[in-house]
């Protein structure tokens, strides 16, 4: 009945065309009063309802007991279209209107569609993996629907078919390039020759230096119009088996594609940043190979890349990054006898977007160093220079509580222990994510094996050590839905850190020595402390809220690195994957509180 509803949105997506058009054939219009029940509990859905525009909320049959709220775009009740009679009752909070789909036709796509169905599997780790192929699905499409345009094309060198092959080596060599076109004859069109067919000529073929290149051209060669879609000249590349075409204007050859350029054109070239970086001999060049990192994460984000994927190579850029301004501030000799190290996001490797500094400095027992403070006062101005900005905790190298000695820092950790303290523990959490960057990294190793043994079943140590991942309330009301302050919703306080903070602790429980924590999720299944659903679940709830924190502050210009969410900029998917992921937080701190006997 609708044209105007939105298929475009997950799950209708999935649909097939003439499904989609089924559907929309097939969707009804109603509108409910305030106070109206739309589905009484007990009694049978004869349609899946999708709010255009109101509210509706979902509580017990009595009324008592309130599990969710429903607004624009959101879809309810799936379960009752599955079973025989709905649980819960569906009141209008305000002046409603809905779309109704009936449910014969819902159950047919269900059963005809896996994917479709697939979105209303509680599986977490299922659904986004969904929406994730659909924002792949539409990179695609922006990738075919790119045109051949001057920003693209390359130039090309034309030679003469008079041309020697010993001559035509030199131009290449000249200009740069691996490939030339050879001008057309009287009877012949334009032919192409290669290094490779240079190569051949000479090398297989026997063929004098001074043989005409037009005898060893290819010919003729694939063509493809200036403004057409780049995709075609793939598909042209493809077809032909060839990888080059030239590119017209009319009757005019104005340059040339090649399919290493094509595939480029897509590419993060993350390989051109690590050069430059280990180019680099001072500061202000490698302050401008770190300014073009931004560009690197856009580009990975906006083509799809996947999270994990992102944070793992922005990781090893940073790492190169911060050593390589190690190398540049401490002296030559002094480098070899000690150690920095980074923690917090950096130190777990999910760090995407630059955050504050989090460093530390490992000194070898017996090395003195005159002028410490001073160079350690440089680096951290380096580093603020080439984009991370100063802890407000100070947890840094310029601050003397975190540079010691290897000696130093053993006897800390046994200071922490002793006191356990929770400040004494959030110091110590620190150092439990500590990573060597540069310097010597067998000082970090028996500081970390220190802090693990000090830690494992120490169940009093533990509980004051995780007690800050309950401290701050999972950002959900009463009702189940989405709870935004002023500044919106406060991601990083209810939904990172509970996850981040409780599985740190769980590893150094068990020993689990990696820093990562979808490793350490992983290896907490693999030891049966978790369930294995509990964990994907965990991990997905996690590179949710990375990357809608991160989409944002691409999106807003000078987004700096705010905390919050403004989920009214989010769609109908998003707010319903961000409310299942804090739903999976809340229950993991209420285990967390069991498992540790903390009680607030």
């Amino acid at each position: 009945m609708s044209d105007s509803f939105d298929t475009s949105l997950p799950p209708f997506d999935r649909l097939s065309s003439a499904q989609q058009q089924r559907l929309i054939d097939s969707l009804d219009v109603a509108y409910y009063r305030h106070g109206d029940i739309l589905i009484e509990a007990g009694k049978p859905s004869e349609q899946l309802y999708i709010i255009i525009k109101g509210s509706v909320e979902e509580s017990a049959a009595d009324g008592r007991e309130i599990y969710a709220h429903y607004t624009s775009d959101d879809l309810f009740d799936v379960r009752s279209q599955l079973e025989s009679c709905c649980r819960h009752r569906y009141t209008a909070l305000e002046d409603t209107l809905c779309y109704l789909l009936p449910k014969p036709l819902f159950l047919d796509l269900y059963r005809s569609n896996s994917q479709f169905a697939a979105y209303f599997d509680t599986s977490l780790a299922r659904r986004q993996q969904l929406l994730e192929e659909a924002q792949r699905q539409q990179n695609l499409a922006e990738f075919i629907l790119t045109r051949v345009d001057n920003s693209n094309i390359q130039p090309c060198l034309i030679l003469p078919r008079s041309c020697d092959l010993h001559a035509a080596t030199v131009k290449l060599q000249q200009q740069g390039m691996d490939a030339a076109l050879v001008e057309a004859g009287d009877t012949q069109p334009y032919g192409i020759i290669t290094r490779t067919n240079l190569l051949h000529a000479v090398m297989l073929d026997n063929l004098p230096a001074t043989t005409a290149i037009g005898e060893v051209a290819t010919s003729p060669v694939v063509s493809i119009s200036k403004g057409d879609y780049l995709f075609n000249a793939m598909l042209a590349m493809t077809r032909h088996k060839v990888k080059r075409v030239s590119v017209t204007d009319g009757e005019a050859l104005v340059g040339m594609l090649d399919l290493t350029q094509v595939l480029s054109l897509f590419s993060t070239h993350s390989h051109v940043l690590t050069l430059r970086i280990a180019r680099a001999t001072t500061v202000e060049e490698l302050s401008l190979a770190a300014s073009s990192q931004s560009r690197l994460v856009a580009t990975l984000f906006n083509n799809g890349i996947h999270t994990r994927f992102v944070m793992e190579l922005i990781a090893a850029v940073n790492e190169q990054i911060i050593e390589k301004a190690f190398r540049l501030v401490v002296p030559q000799a002094l480098q070899n006898h000690c150690c920095l190290v980074v923690m917090g996001s950096e130190g777990r490797g999910e760090q995407i977007l630059k955050t504050d500094q989090d460093n530390a400095l490992i000194i070898e027992d017996g090395v003195e160093w005159p002028g410490l403070g001073d160079t350690m006062e440089a680096l951290t101005h380096t580093l603020h220079q080439l984009g991370y900005p100063l802890c407000p905790g100070k947890v840094m190298v310029n601050n003397p509580k975190w540079v010691k000695h290897q000696s130093e820092w053993l006897h800390t950790l046994k200071d922490f222990a002793r006191k356990g303290t929770e400040n004494e523990m959030m110091d110590l959490a620190i150092l439990a994510d500590s990573h060597a960057v540069a310097g010597n990294p067998e000082l970090l190793r028996p500081i970390k094996q220190q802090l693990h043994q000090q830690m494992a079943e120490q169940e009093l140590l533990l509980a004051t050590f995780t007690r800050p991942a309950m401290r701050f309330s999972v950002p959900l009301s009463l009702f189940g839905k989405l709870k935004s302050g002023k500044d919106g919703l406060d991601i990083k306080r209810g939904g990172i850190f509970p996850i981040v903070h409780g599985v740190r602790a769980l590893a150094l429980e068990h020993g689990i020595e990696d820093n990562n924590t979808f490793t350490r999720l992983e290896q907490l299944a693999q030891h049966k402390v978790l369930e294995t659903e509990t964990a994907s679940n965990l991990s997905e709830a996690l590179k949710l809220f990375i990357k809608l924190r991160l989409r944002q502050q691409l999106d807003i210009p000078a987004g700096g690195l705010q905390q919050h969410l403004n989920v009214e900029r989010l769609n109908r998917a998003d707010r319903d994957l961000l409310r299942h992921s804090l739903h999976v937080v809340k229950k993991f701190k209420e285990w967390l509180g069991y498992h540790y006997q903390i009680r607030d």
